[in-house]
């Protein structure tokens, strides 16, 4: 009793609180200042003095999407190497110099984009700006830097994939599912590639891809946006526009059969993903798509936790994951990890008939779920406003999929999603022919090390 009444609670001031921010202007076109430098290099500036702090990010259009084979992590390496110094400051002194005025940084390589963040005091802003224009030009590669930092990332792959079973599995799945786009390779890149990645690799990888005509500025803060623009401007906008990075032209053919893997690996529990071909944002059917993910799977009452954990009690979790701002179409997966002595096959099973019931009349989305569905997806939309941080990263995550204006036309998508849609692209795009199918089978521990744990609940896979 306690405990329904303290959640009733909680989600009663959520909504309390997503009322009042919604009440507020969302319009990002309004409020957003954009302003493209000399040199090709875009400022998106969105001014919020609740604070006295601001996120500066630097995003960068590369990821494993723009690499080849032969020469895949590039761009996850190349993230490390830029903490490595440059001819102004030394190794990891950007970290220091962020840390020293009251900051705090990192990173991250995703399949479309590499991207660079601070938090800091929105005085400070001047500190981060000088050191992200120094590196973007000036990045240090040092011969005795760059073998070490190699075996680092080398490392980094072994503990995240090569001995995370889970991690494994949806490693291969996308190298099956994809056969002539890159987003079929690893954001860290292939074992194989890395050990035979060179500095020469690298440098041409910088030079290419690290330069103001293929990247752009987000920041989000307690700042005038028009004396910050002038110290973007005295920073960035000497450094050469360098060339235009070559497009991405591959396209994922048609997929006109199931694929199966079966993945064997030192592993405590099985885990059972399936992967189907869908469209991105830029497609009249994303919207659904999404709130057909959260039907399925936006929260422990929705179909595929409540059926598979609660009521057959079958597997210790289930979940789905659609890449809704990727920018080019990517996957919508469904997966799910058995219990203890429940079997993989099993619940593939369960997890392959809620999929096909909700295509039917008998199993359509009912008003109560497509309500509860567009009302977590608002509400977590809308819930991220009050961060600096996720407001920069919505508004560069859209420039990346293809423009930030359409962050605008999200919540109106979504609430116009009706639940025949929700039939209709489960329909059009969960079928069996357009369907990748991963199974990791267990195999039992080595007798010199104990078995990777298993794997928590899957949330966004990057």
């Amino acid at each position: 009793m306690y405990k329904t009444y303290q959640c009733a609670a909680v989600v009663a001031a959520a909504l309390l609180f997503v009322a009042r921010i919604a009440s507020a202007d969302l319009d990002y076109s309004s409020r957003v200042k954009e302003h493209q430098l000399a040199n090709g290099m875009k400022v998106l500036l969105l001014e919020d003095h609740k604070a006295g702090v601001s996120t500066f990010q630097v995003w960068y259009r590369v990821g494993s999407r723009n690499e080849e084979l032969g020469k895949t992590g590039l761009s996850h390496l190349l993230e490390h190497l830029m903490f490595k110094g440059t001819e102004k400051h030394g190794p990891e002194e950007y970290s220091r110099i962020i840390q020293r005025n009251g900051g705090n940084e990192n990173a991250f390589t995703a399949n479309d984009n590499t991207a660079y963040f601070a938090n800091i005091a929105s005085d400070r802003l001047p500190v981060l700006i000088e050191l992200e224009a120094d590196r973007m030009h000036n990045l240090s590669f040092d011969d005795a830097h760059f073998g070490p930092e190699l075996q680092v990332v080398i490392e980094e792959r072994r503990l995240r994939t090569e001995d995370n079973p889970t991690a494994a599995l949806f490693e291969s799945l996308s190298a099956t599912a994809f056969t002539a786009h890159p987003y079929e390779w690893p954001v860290i890149g292939w074992m194989g590639d890395l050990r035979q990645a060179t500095r020469e690799d690298a440098l041409a990888h910088y030079r290419l891809y690290y330069a103001p005509a293929n990247a752009f500025i987000v920041s989000v803060g307690d700042f005038n946006s028009d004396e910050l623009l002038k110290e973007i401007e005295a920073q960035f906008g000497s450094i050469p526009a360098g060339q235009q990075a070559p497009a991405v032209r591959a396209v994922e053919p048609p997929q006109q059969g199931e694929r199966r893997l079966s993945l064997r690996r030192e592993a405590q529990l099985p885990f059972v993903a399936m992967a189907y071909h869908v469209p991105n944002l830029k497609d009249a059917d994303a919207p659904a798509l999404e709130v057909l993910s959260a039907v399925l799977a936006g929260g422990e009452s929705t179909r595929l936790h409540k059926r598979l954990v609660y009521e057959q009690r079958i597997a210790r979790e289930a979940g789905t994951d659609y890449q809704y701002t990727s920018a080019d179409p990517n996957l919508f997966i469904v997966h799910g990890q058995p219990l203890p002595g429940k079997t993989a096959a099993a619940v593939e099973k369960s997890l392959l008939v809620e999929v096909e019931l909700i295509k039917t009349a008998k199993g359509a989305v009912t008003a109560a779920e497509l309500q509860k569905a567009k009302q977590g997806i608002e509400a977590g939309f809308v819930l991220a406003q009050d961060s600096q941080f996720y407001k920069a990263m919505m508004l560069a995550q859209y420039e990346i999929a293809g423009g930030w204006k359409q962050i605008d036309e999200y919540l109106p998508r979504v609430r116009a999603v009706t639940a025949d849609d929700v039939a209709r692209v489960a329909q059009k795009y969960l079928t069996t022919e357009n369907r990748t199918v991963g199974v990791l089978d267990p195999l039992p521990p080595s007798k010199d090390r104990p078995l990777p744990p298993a794997a928590p609940p899957m949330g966004r896979l990057h």
